[in-house]
Formats: C-alpha cells, structure tokens, sequence
C-alpha cells in the first residue's frame, strides 16, 4: 500500500498519532495546545474535528476500546489528562479532566478492554496514577507512587491473557500488569496485588545508559514469553523477555541507531516491531528463527 500524506493542519510539532481501532480516523497531539481527528481512506483524507482544552502541548492520544463508545484519551505538559467523549458524529465533548499529577503528564495507555475501561498515566513528577471507571460515571484512582522518582516518559500495558494462556481459555482471571520506562535510564514492571500496585522485576531492568523514551509490551497470542521492548536516548532498542512467572527478564540489544530513539510500536500480532529514531526514518524489525532480530523494511517518509 503506498504511503498517504496526511494534512493535520497543526500549527506546530506533531508528538503523537493514534489510529482508531477499524483504522478510519487518526488523532494527532501538537505543541499547538490541540488535538485533530482526521478521516483516513485510500484516497484521501478530511479534517473532522479540532480538541481544545489543554494549555500546554499535547504529548499523547490513545483510543479506547469501542465498545465503551467513541472516547480518546490525552496527556499534555499542563499536567492533565482528559477524556474525550464522542457524542454526535465529530462532536467532542470532555468527559473528564484529571489534575492529580503535579507537572508534565507524558504517556496515556488504555489497559485491554478486558479489564474494564481503565488508563494508566505516566507523569515527569515520578508517579503513576491509574484510572478505573465506575459503573455510576465515577472513577476510582489507584497509584504508583515514585514509580520512577524523576520523572515517567511511558506507560504500556501487557495483554490480559497470561502467557502460554490459549486464547479465550476463559479459565484465568485476566493479568493487571504494566510496564514503565522514566528518567533514570530503567524499565519497570508492575503488578497489581489486591488493589495495590508492586513491582513486578528485581532489581529494575537496567541496560539502558540514557532516558529511556518509550516502552512497549508486546501482544502474546498464546505465546509461552512475556516480551517488552524499551527506546533510549542512547540510541539503542532492547528486547526484554522472561519465559515465565517468578524468571529474571532478560535483555538483548535489537539494535544501536546512533540517534536517540523515540517511539516503539508492535503489530497486532506481536511479531513485527516498528521503531521511530531521531533521524525522521521508521524501521521494521522481525525475530528470525534464531532469535535474532532483522530488519525487514523502512518506511519511506
């Protein structure tokens, strides 16, 4: 399929891009203060709505699941987090604002939509906090104090099946993990242990000698490992897997870019990984049978 150029129409940096779950619409984040929806097709692409409310750059978007309707996520460097909340067809209305963090909200990720609608946001003053809606309207707040004391880039949650789990098993209750990455060049994991939060690695997972930028867990489908991949300013993508519950995870180098690295993305099956690098290129990387990981293509900007 050959590359589409999208107008955003912002009128500065775009930080973020979230596709919505059947791929027809695209939420963009800006230092502009705003969040854009825009309809993708084939062909072409329309402008259908402009989201105001923040009063600093908008860092992130994240969609929910559908079938908690149409809602869009957002965390900017004004410290809040607001749920957006289709009514009418492109009309925007904001659902929630939270302001419980202190300074820059930087990552928002919904959990899977098996655990309920819940959001996990990572913050530059050290914490998360975890969202969980109430069947009244309300929400209940859980949090990771000092997750990553100076400061959280990124949040990504594991699958809700456990691994080695066959999909749709239905006999185990559904896993409430995350993972972190902050300031303090470290990836965390945590687990939910009777509504409060632990950490889940020992020691921190420490390969990385810059900021980590982005972290990602990867879909497992089934699969016997839990895999995380984590982005560095120090240029380098590493691969974190542990084979099971209670085992050390282990981390391989996937590849030195030479330039910080920014963003890390899987495919819906967990065996493609797309990573974003400083210098503007978009690669796709691939296990081979061996357990090394290739190139497979770039992505033409």
């Amino acid at each position: 399929m050959p590359s589409q150029k999208i107008e955003t129409g912002h009128q500065d940096v775009v930080h973020d891009v979230a596709m919505d779950y059947y791929g027809k619409r695209v939420a963009t984040a800006s230092s502009d203060h705003s969040i854009k929806i825009t309809g993708v097709s084939n062909t072409a692409s329309q402008q259908l709505a402009t989201l105001t409310g923040h009063q600093g750059p908008v860092w992130q978007v994240a969609w929910a699941h559908p079938k908690f309707g149409s809602l869009l996520a957002s965390c900017s460097y004004d410290g809040q987090v607001i749920i957006w909340k289709e009514g009418n067809p492109n009309e925007w209305t904001q659902a929630h604002v939270f302001s419980d963090h202190k300074s820059s909200v930087n990552s928002v990720a919904w959990a899977p939509h098996e655990l309920g609608l819940c959001l996990a946001c990572g913050s530059s003053d050290g914490n998360i906090s975890v969202f969980t809606a109430r069947p009244d309207g309300g929400w209940d707040t859980s949090r990771i104090d000092q997750a990553h004391p100076v400061g959280v880039t990124s949040v990504s949650w594991a699958p809700s099946t456990a691994p080695g789990a066959l999909v749709g098993s239905g006999l185990l209750d559904p896993v409430q993990k995350l993972c972190s990455g902050g300031c303090d060049n470290t990836v965390k994991v945590w687990k939910l242990y009777n509504g409060t939060w632990k950490m889940d690695c020992f020691p921190a997972l420490q390969m990385h000698t810059d900021w980590v930028r982005d972290v990602a867990w990867a879909p497992n489908l089934g699969l016997p490992k839990s895999t995380i991949a984590s982005a560095s300013q120090d240029g380098k993508v590493i691969i974190w897997t542990v084979a099971k519950e209670g085992d050390q995870w282990e981390g391989k180098v996937l590849n030195d870019f030479k330039t910080p690295v920014w963003r890390v993305s899987w495919s819906l099956t967990g065996n493609i990984l797309a990573v974003a690098d400083g210098n503007n290129s978009v690669t796709l990387w691939k296990e081979a049978v061996d357990g090394e990981w290739q190139q497979v293509t770039t992505v033409e900007p």
